[in-house]
């Protein structure tokens, strides 16, 4: 049986420590599981197959917090970083189980943040929103019910805020062209036909009396 021959503090990462066995390196540890140990103890094959596993999964959950320090990701996003990294599937399973059980991955609360964000700086439709989170591996039903918590009136209102950002760009167009190119930006951001011709019809009659004149003199003066 091997025995533990050293338990050195490793130098770039004071919070592990290093575990020799018989005189040679054999594994890294968390200083928690590290503090099992102790110099001139047997270990059984068992013992040093679990405590490797068991490392593996802390170093599996510190890659997987330094992703999330960066920005809220879904499971599906954790557990492919995760397989890119070949960790064993039982060992990404653990870590995921360690992480939503802390509550750093949740599916729920990761589409309210994606929606929030969509809202506040790229303002999307339903349709684009729900594409957007099935790339991110959400399930269909969890998608829906987060939609669900949003009023039809703030969709109108994020249309109507991706429509004024497309504004300065319009300006001297006839009120025709006006209507394709804002109606063709909020179908391919995901709006639905209702809203877009809502808020479209609300912008011509604004910008129609607005002086100086927005739109250019033509023949579709409707």
């Amino acid at each position: 049986m091997p025995v533990v021959t050293l338990l050195e503090r490793q130098q770039k990462h004071k919070d592990r420590v290093n575990v020799y066995l018989d005189g040679e390196f054999a594994f890294g540890l968390n200083e928690l599981d590290a503090a099992t140990l102790r110099k001139g103890q047997l270990l059984s094959d068992e013992q040093v197959q679990r405590l490797r596993e068991q490392d593996e999964v802390v170093r599996a959950v510190d890659t997987a917090l330094r992703l999330l320090s960066l920005r809220p990701r879904s499971h599906h996003e954790i557990r492919h970083a995760l397989a890119q990294k070949s960790l064993p599937a039982a060992t990404i399973h653990a870590a995921l189980t360690r992480l939503e059980a802390a509550g750093y991955v949740d599916d729920a609360a990761f589409a309210r943040y994606w929606i929030d964000q969509r809202t506040r700086f790229q303002p999307r439709g339903a349709r684009a929103l729900r594409y957007e989170l099935r790339q991110k591996g959400l399930d269909p039903q969890l998608i829906e019910a987060v939609l669900s918590e949003t009023p039809a009136a703030a969709e109108a209102e994020a249309a109507e805020s991706a429509a004024r950002a497309g504004l300065r760009r319009l300006r001297g167009s006839t009120r025709q062209v006006f209507r394709q190119k804002l109606g063709a930006l909020l179908q391919r951001r995901g709006f639905s036909y209702h809203i877009t011709d809502q808020v479209i019809r609300r912008l011509t009659e604004e910008l129609a009396a607005a002086q100086p004149p927005f739109f250019a003199t033509g023949h579709d003066e409707d």
